[in-house]
């Protein structure tokens, strides 16, 4: 068990580091964050600093549910009173009706809904080398598929800008 929870313990603070470096280099060549990854360094710092300090894995396995969660309900949230909250996310991205923005934003707070229970599931039910290969390679994956899978919505709503 020891053992396991050092490891758990070195790859936070590698995932700390990494997460701390990357928002520098994001805020260096764009001069802002954007709020997402904002929030997840936030969150990655504040519970992989008590997984650290209180020897306790928890913390940082509870991190995708907190993080999910916080998107879920400000998607869903906008949705409900009539905001297209995804927008402010991507809108300098892509250019896409109000009616797509209101669609992409309760799709993808429900699918954040999704990886919050998922993850709870995951990490209550199965090992931490499980929950590590879960969070490493199944939620990315299951991520890019889903992002994949919005694309017909995507291109249904697009707006296209004369150049």
């Amino acid at each position: 068990m020891a053992n396991k929870l050092f490891g758990v313990q070195v790859a936070t603070c590698v995932l700390m580091a990494l997460t701390f470096v990357a928002l520098v280099i994001v805020y260096a060549k764009e001069k802002k964050v954007a709020l997402m990854p904002l929030i997840s360094g936030v969150a990655v710092t504040i519970l992989g600093s008590l997984t650290i300090y209180l020897h306790d894995d928890y913390f940082i396995k509870i991190k995708p549910t907190v993080v999910n969660a916080m998107f879920a309900v400000v998607l869903l949230g906008g949705v409900y009173f009539r905001k297209a909250t995804f927008k402010y996310v991507l809108g300098h991205a892509i250019s896409l009706e109000d009616e797509g923005w209101r669609k992409l934003s309760l799709r993808w707070g429900i699918f954040f809904l999704f990886l919050a229970c998922l993850n709870e599931v995951i990490w209550r039910n199965f090992s931490t080398d499980f929950w590590v290969n879960f969070k490493v390679f199944g939620m990315f994956s299951l991520t890019m598929l889903f992002t994949l899978a919005q694309m017909p919505l995507i291109k249904r709503y697009w707006i296209e800008h004369e150049s």
